[in-house]
């Protein structure tokens, strides 16, 4: 785990679901201005469009090397496609979702390709943040040429929301990518995106300046992704660091959701069989559609008179693949449907879709994020909240903004004018300035195995145990540590327990660490409690008999658990190991 010291270089990697990128700052540069960040210009196609971020797409030669990343990929699949040569390569697109997906996450995970091969899901991860470390490192020697690998504190972004095991699965994946433990650090999405905002003199954007953060205050952060909605509640504290005051929440509702609507539209109009040719036998003509596409659903407004329409370039090959499904162009079926009538039209190879049409698209992702931020602030914790920080690419969307503004018309909602870069350039601050995090709320119960006397009527009779001594005994308690919904203290110990030998001839405990997704475990054998780790205590010196105990803390540092078993009489200190795959 990366130390708090001071490093020259900061460099975030923000690996995101539709796209990623990496930015970085020198520390005479956050020193003078924090919001100087420094970050990549990307460039897709034949130069028309251009981004701070790239597309999440990775290439693969037949023989499993890495060919490219991003635009450069897409561009690549397009051209092999185009030639009919895209056999045996491997391409893979939005696959950071499967972490969030998959409950049961292991080393031996695999992904599907567009062929619906597998490769190690472990080997994807790491090439991309290989890629993207080496790129950074050319983009910032050409800045500073002395600049060497052990000056830089690398940053990588995760959700909150996700699981120990997913966050764990990215150290791993960024350490296979030559970045050294002791120069990473996790850093949460929507608290580095907190951090970035707090630096925004919004005040010149018309937002009514900074009092939104100010000490004391609590907004809503909420970072509306690609893939993900990952949303946290944050209070002010008086030197300015953030303490978070309710868990980590959210869903896959992200911006692909509208991706998904449209695809549902497409083929309801041309066929599922049609469709699926489409994407299938065209895939240039498919990346340059859908390419469109992401950049049309950020115009579309929220307000627009009804016969405002929305103009999409139908490939060709659409149209090919529809009159071989239908005996019938695309025009010719919109202009039968009736209920196309009035919101879709065809006009040569364009389709219009009124802006009532168009709009529709977000409704499910935007119902689900309005009911869970409506659910949330009716939460004791969320009380006194009075802003909504709205940030990631979703955030962009002129329609998201609308719904979040008339559903929560009482609150004040911020939307920087970067918002999709507030997440990767606040993980460059978080990295000169990691302490600015003070608190988190807990996401999981924590707690060791553990045993205690057996009571008739209160314990499960199948856990009860007679020993040698003639002691009844109950055995696999859950012995709580930390709630689910504690606030704790980052990098302070939380509650310390002392435990005792069973047997005065002992001469090792034993401490097996278990999480749960309850507040009150009885049973680390109950539904929802995992073990993660487990930690041995020597104790040789045998003479006291039972006279003798070890205390065992929890400390949450950053993002991730330390736990620590003391043996009293000696003072010898041991610190787990945890894996979550």
């Amino acid at each position: 785990m990366a130390s708090p010291g001071e490093h020259l270089l900061v460099a975030a990697i923000d690996f995101g679901t539709t796209y990623s990128g990496y930015a970085f700052s020198f520390l005479h540069d956050y020193k003078r201005d924090p919001l100087k960040v420094s970050a990549n210009n990307w460039t897709a196609g034949s130069g028309c469009l251009i981004s701070l971020k790239t597309s999440t797409c990775v290439l693969f030669k037949p023989n499993g090397e890495f060919h490219s990343f991003g635009f450069e990929a897409e561009d690549k699949y397009s051209d092999l496609a185009l030639d009919d040569e895209q056999d045996g390569w491997r391409y893979f697109r939005r696959f950071k979702m499967k972490l969030y997906e998959n409950k049961c996450l292991n080393r031996s995970f695999c992904l599907e390709d567009d062929q619906g091969r597998t490769m190690q899901a472990i080997k994807v991860f790491t090439t991309v943040i290989k890629y993207l470390k080496n790129h950074m490192m050319t983009s910032c020697k050409n800045q500073m040429t002395n600049i060497v690998t052990s000056d830089i504190l690398w940053v990588l972004t995760v959700p909150a929301i996700w699981s120990d095991a997913s966050k764990q699965f990215m150290r791993e994946a960024a350490e296979a990518a030559g970045i050294e433990g002791g120069h990473l650090m996790i850093a949460l999405e929507p608290e580095a995106a907190s951090l970035y905002c707090k630096y925004l003199p919004l005040e010149r954007k018309g937002e009514g300046g900074m009092k939104a953060f100010t000490s004391g205050s609590k907004y809503v952060v909420l970072d509306a992704g690609g893939g993900t909605i990952d949303i946290t509640v944050h209070e002010v504290q008086r030197d300015g660091s953030l303490k978070e005051i309710h868990k980590a929440n959210g869903g896959d509702w992200g911006g692909t959701k509208v991706d998904h609507a449209f695809q549902l539209l497409l083929s309801g109009i041309i066929g599922n069989g049609a469709f699926h040719r489409f994407m299938e036998k065209n895939k240039a003509d498919m990346v340059e559609f859908f390419r469109d596409f992401e950049v049309k659903k950020r115009t579309i407004k929220p307000n627009a008179p009804s016969d405002e329409k929305t103009t999409f370039k139908v490939p060709t090959t659409m149209n090919d693949a529809c009159k071989g499904e239908n005996s019938e162009d695309i025009a010719t079926i919109v202009k039968s449907k009736q209920h196309f009538k009035g919101n879709l039209s065809v006009i040569g190879d364009k389709l219009r879709v009124s802006s009532d049409r168009a709009k529709g698209l977000f409704k499910d992702p935007a119902r689900h994020i309005v009911d869970h931020l409506k659910e949330l602030l009716r939460e004791p914790s969320a009380r006194g909240v009075t802003s909504i920080l709205m940030v990631g690419g979703f955030s962009e969307s002129l329609v998201l903004q609308d719904e979040i503004k008339r559903n929560f018309s009482d609150l004040r909602v911020i939307v920087p004018q970067d918002a999709g870069l507030a997440v990767l350039k606040g993980a460059v601050i978080f990295g000169h300035e990691p302490r600015s995090i003070k608190s988190r709320v807990c996401k999981y119960t924590y707690g060791v195995r553990s045993g205690c006397t057996f009571v008739e009527k209160v314990h499960d009779i199948s856990k009860r145990e007679v020993r040698q001594d003639g002691k009844v005994r109950c055995k696999d308690i859950f012995s709580i540590h930390v709630r689910v919904g504690d606030s704790y203290d980052i990098g302070q110990p939380q509650v310390v327990k002392s435990y005792v030998p069973l047997d005065p001839d002992q001469n090792a405990m034993f401490f097996i660490v278990y999480v749960s997704t309850e507040k009150e475990p009885m049973y680390v054998t109950d539904p929802g409690c995992t073990r993660i780790g487990q930690l041995r205590v020597a104790m040789p010196d045998t003479s006291k008999g039972l006279d003798r105990s070890v205390t065992v803390q929890m400390t949450f540092s950053n993002t991730e658990l330390e736990v620590e078993a003391t043996n009293k009489n000696t003072g010898e200190t041991v610190t787990a190991a945890f894996d979550f795959l």
